[in-house]
């Protein structure tokens, strides 16, 4: 769906309309501000910009309305629609705000919500004719063809000479069979806009199927000349090569396809099929399974190299291959067929038996309901699973989506714990949005010289300033042996040495001296709970939650790679923190780090969620919460608090939504 030129175009008249006259001089600059960093595709930049105006103005509508836009262009599309209704909110006359909603809310296969959205929109603005392009759009994806194709025929009548258009109503017409019309509209989009790839694309797949592959194959050369990075005209220029028998013509298509997209398991499926036929029987393996570590349930993927491993004589490998198979798809009758051979040529009669009995009760299921049309074509023994795929109009209905980034494989690890250092580098949040506490403060006073302050980041000394500090402190427990401050400058001193036993010990003695100071146990904490890691180090395991994406371009699965150690006495010391001072943050941010890492998920979320009571610009505690709630499958919570840590800086963030938080059908 080529919707991206309209919504800029959009963009660029909103961006460029004025203030209302009530707005301060300095509100109307921060807007111009805030509109020029979106002009210029600087999204993190024009979300700290209207943050700054909505703290000075919680009523400024148009400020969350153009902070949702760079959310949405960040691929944060939850953040975006909650910025959205926060500017309906305040203003429930806004129809480009209803209109945006509505797009996000596509994103996130919200249909019948976005439809209500741009209801609301037509009838604040039924002259319109954006609104009736993107209801369009939001009927393709809902399947509602006919529908769809009466809002395009709405907006063409408006402007007859968007190309677009007529590449999504000739599209629409294509999924209700009706290729004359489709064929018409592509070829009008192409008179229209002689170089514009996507018409070439969509008009050679109709091309294709009326085996007018000469035609096919000048419209696909036609668009790669255009552009030679989009991996959609080779992966069709690689059907229509094999279907001409061009088999090597039709793997360098795919090969490129790859190279594009690497993570596009559909190539490396088609790329399997050929690989097998032609007898390149190890790479086949290889690509059958990258399509499985992409997309763990595809179900061809097992049953397809299972075959291949039967052509090699590896018998034991693909019966495991097809249990998985039947295991995804119990009534795959094929399967069971095939693993009754794989059985019997390993000598398991009885169970080869069990299987070919199931497989024929399968069968004649499926022949007592063939009129079924719900009924799975897996029964189906004629059925032949090793043709080629085509994208077809699946890859149609993609492209209305919004278009954020490849997929790639994330790990993501929570944020670090806080502790007080020397040689702290400077803090990057404004000093309106710093945590401000009575006792921290007279820290930072007592320790200025060492340049001392809480934080979870790396200091900027030298080894050579900290040896130097190192020998200061000696000095002044020497003289003040009763001093409490000597001790706590050498334990910190000691432990970003990181001589950890010797840093315990001089925190014990500072705490024997006072044992009301928080900070004293906050970082003997972090000392005990480095310890803890240093020591899984060893142990060759990974101390974070990694999420993981394993999952095709339409599911992601998550898991927790984590190993569980004891860190009692890390919690026990962030125990007496809270007690002495149950108004410090970063006691309770580091213990729900601790929580975590100790399998406790639930007591993680709850001292997160007091952290950032306490201070609601925790960045990385929304950030750390958001990340436990994506692993329990609570995306949506997840997701709005990794949107919050995007908003307050946490740059990372955009990488995680991008994701786990878009659209899963892509």
């Amino acid at each position: 769906m080529k919707t991206k030129h309209i919504i800029l175009a959009i963009i660029a008249l909103l961006l460029f309309s004025s203030m209302p006259a009530k707005a301060q001089y300095d509100k109307e600059l921060f807007f111009m501000r805030g509109r020029q960093f979106l002009i210029n595709n600087k999204f993190a930049q024009a979300i700290d910009n209207f943050n700054t105006l909505l703290k000075a103005d919680t009523s400024l509508y148009e400020a969350y309305f153009f902070r949702g836009i760079a959310k949405y262009n960040l691929g944060d599309v939850m953040g975006a629609q909650q910025d959205f209704s926060n500017a309906l909110r305040l203003n429930p006359v806004y129809t480009q705000a209803y209109h945006y909603r509505a797009i996000a809310r596509n994103s996130l296969n919200r249909y019948d919500d976005a439809l209500a959205d741009l209801e609301q929109a037509l009838d604040l603005r039924p002259d319109a004719p954006v609104l009736y392009f993107t209801r369009g759009a939001t009927y393709f994806m809902s399947q509602q063809f006919e529908k769809a194709i009466d809002d395009f025929n709405r907006f063409l009548r408006h402007e007859p000479k968007a190309t677009e258009a007529y590449i999504n109503r000739g599209t629409a017409y294509l999924f209700l069979k009706d290729t004359t019309q489709a064929l018409a509209d592509y070829d009008k989009a192409i008179s229209l806009n002689t170089f514009d790839p996507e018409s070439y694309i969509r008009r050679a797949r109709i091309y294709a199927v009326q085996d007018k592959n000469d035609l096919a194959t000048a419209d696909l050369n036609m668009a790669i000349s255009m552009d030679s990075t989009n991996s959609f005209s080779y992966f069709n220029r690689s059907l229509v090569r094999y279907n001409t028998d061009d088999i090597n013509g039709s793997l360098e298509d795919l090969n490129k396809v790859i190279e594009l997209n690497p993570e596009n398991s559909l190539t490396f499926y088609n790329r399997a099929i050929i690989r097998s036929q032609v007898g390149d029987y190890n790479n086949a393996l290889d690509d059958y399974t990258k399509v499985i570590s992409i997309n763990p349930n595809n179900v061809l993927g097992y049953y397809n190299r299972a075959s291949v491993y039967m052509q090699l004589g590896h018998y034991y490998e693909a019966i495991r291959d097809y249990d998985k198979a039947i295991e995804l798809y119990p009534d795959f009758a094929n399967a069971y067929l095939n693993r009754s051979y794989a059985k019997r040529e390993t000598g398991q009669m009885r169970p080869a038996k069990e299987d070919y009995d199931i497989a024929q009760l399968k069968i004649n299921e499926y022949r007592s309901k063939m009129n079924d049309s719900t009924f799975s074509v897996f029964a189906d023994t004629s059925r032949m699973f090793n043709k080629l795929l085509a994208l077809d109009a699946d890859f149609s209905k993609q492209n209305f989506k919004h278009s954020l980034a490849k997929e790639r494989e994330l790990d993501m690890t929570l944020k670090p714990l806080f502790r007080v250092i020397a040689g702290a580098p400077l803090n990057p949040q404004t000093l309106d949005k710093q945590f401000f506490h009575p006792q921290l403060e007279e820290l930072k006073r007592t320790y200025a010289g060492y340049k001392a302050d809480i934080t979870n980041r790396e200091h900027i000394l030298s080894s050579e300033d900290l040896i130097t500090l190192d020998s200061i402190a000696n000095e002044r427990i020497r003289i003040h042996p009763d001093d409490v401050s000597s001790y706590f400058e050498k334990a910190v001193v000691q432990g970003q040495l990181k001589q950890f036993t010797s840093s315990l010990n001089y925190y014990a003695k500072a705490i024997e001296i006072d044992p009301k100071d928080p900070f004293l146990y906050i970082n003997r904490s972090t000392i005990n709970s480095e310890m803890v890691d240093f020591i899984s180090s060893i142990d060759n395991s990974v101390q974070t939650i990694v999420i993981d994406n394993t999952g095709s371009g339409n599911k992601t699965r998550t898991k927790m790679d984590v190993r569980i150690y004891n860190y009692e006495e890390a919690i026990a010391d962030l125990n007496k923190a809270i007690k002495l001072s149950p108004d410090l943050t970063y006691a309770y941010y580091n213990r729900a780090n601790l929580q975590c890492m100790s399998g406790n998920m639930p007591d993680a979320i709850d001292d997160y969620s007091k952290a950032t009571e306490l201070y609601p610009y925790f960045a990385e505690a929304y950030f750390n919460r958001g990340l436990i709630q994506i692993y329990l499958k609570d995306t949506e919570k997840g997701c709005l608090d990794i949107s919050k840590a995007g908003e307050l800086g946490i740059s990372d963030a955009y990488a995680i939504i991008r994701k786990f938080c878009t659209d899963t059908d892509d």
